[in-house]
């Protein structure tokens, strides 16, 4: 009888033990936005595990539905379904201008969750006013906080062609006050150049062109000045 008893309890013991090994979950290790070689493979990873409504790797750092915006492209913007393999899409954000920093660069609080961020505006480059001022910088600095005003309503509308942050973390948009192309006016009015990044054109760069040959032509801003 001890035999048989030793035997009944080493059974129960392994069935047990079977049991807890098939009920407890194995869990994965976190992601990162390192383990990922591209943002779209990180947005579709993203998307598997629940978002944007979920984030347990704390991939989304402003909330923006979009995940790892800092790594390389190919890129995804996609909010449903598995991203890693979708095509780069438009994103639009609804914010309010906080500040002007200079003549191609804001600061923007996103309306859906308050967030601060800084913008550089797409395919335009001004002349500088910070570590040398150079000749049409302030001039353009004046223009865009005349275009811009504090608390101004606008659209940040991103580029599928481009990045969606350079390489200081700065969202890259086309800044968009109702219909009107801020980043296009700069160049209308002659306060801004034409700026193409790395040989990548961006989808605008035609429009954007011919309007700073039509200032050029007419001597505008820094055309006529500088």
């Amino acid at each position: 009888m001890p035999g048989h008893l030793a035997r009944l309890l080493l059974a129960l013991a392994l069935g047990c033990a079977t049991l807890s090994s098939v009920a407890s979950p194995s869990y994965a290790a976190d992601k990162d936005c390192g383990d990922f070689a591209t943002q779209a493979a990180a947005q579709g990873y993203f998307l598997d595990k629940g978002g944007p409504r979920r984030d347990p790797d704390r991939l989304d750092s402003d909330g923006d539905g979009v995940a790892c915006e800092s790594n390389p492209c190919p890129c995804s913007t996609a909010q449903s379904g598995s991203g890693a393999d979708a095509p780069p899409d438009v994103k639009r954000q609804r914010a309010r201008i906080v500040r002007v920093s200079d003549g191609d660069t804001v600061v923007a609080r996103l309306s859906r969750n308050g967030l601060e961020v800084k913008v550089r505006l797409l395919g335009i480059d001004t002349p500088e006013v910070f570590g040398g001022v150079e000749c049409g910088g302030r001039a353009a600095s004046r223009t865009t906080k005349h275009l811009l005003p504090r608390g101004t309503r606008v659209t940040l509308v991103s580029d599928p062609t481009q990045d969606l942050r350079d390489r200081y973390g700065r969202l890259l948009r086309y800044v968009m006050k109702g219909s009107t192309d801020i980043d296009q006016r700069l160049v209308r009015r002659g306060r801004a150049r034409v700026y193409v990044y790395d040989d990548d054109p961006f989808r605008r760069v035609k429009a954007y062109r011919a309007a700073a040959r039509k200032a050029r032509a007419a001597g505008l801003g820094l055309w006529g000045s500088c």
